[in-house]
């Protein structure tokens, strides 16, 4: 029986893949694994933050963006868009990550303003304005 040169190279070719086949899956540890709590900190902030007004939703940011009040965003000063922050709430401790989409708050001493989605998951609702931490995430 004569083997075609294409038969013999569909051989070769099947041999060399199932060689290539794993039995096993891929093994991962937890520690492989960087869940948002754990980023890390390039660099920090102390200072009162507040929350943007109904009224602001549906407007544009600085960032052209559309702004949204039930996503996780906040305006700040000086960080480039995109920025993304670490917003701890130092009377409860509660943290929430937002992103850097707008400018302001043009206050004295207050160094962020957050979006009511992220006041509500730092519990800054019903305190309005409240002592909390920025860290800027890598």
């Amino acid at each position: 029986m004569k083997l075609s040169y294409y038969s013999i190279i569909s051989l070769c070719t099947l041999f060399l893949l199932t060689g290539c086949n794993t039995s096993q899956p891929a093994q991962f540890k937890q520690t492989d694994i960087i869940t948002p709590s754990e980023k890390q900190a390039v660099s920090s902030e102390v200072g009162i933050a507040t929350y943007y007004a109904n009224k602001f939703n549906g407007r544009k940011t600085a960032s052209g963006a559309i702004f949204d009040n039930k996503k996780l965003t906040a305006a700040h000063r000086s960080l480039p868009f995109g920025t993304q922050v670490r917003v701890t709430a130092l009377w409860n401790n509660q943290s929430v990550i937002v992103t850097i989409n707008d400018r302001g708050p043009f206050s004295k001493g207050y160094i962020i303003d957050v979006s009511k989605a992220a006041a509500a998951k730092i519990g800054l609702i019903n305190k309005g304005v409240g002592k909390v931490k920025i860290e800027v995430l890598k």
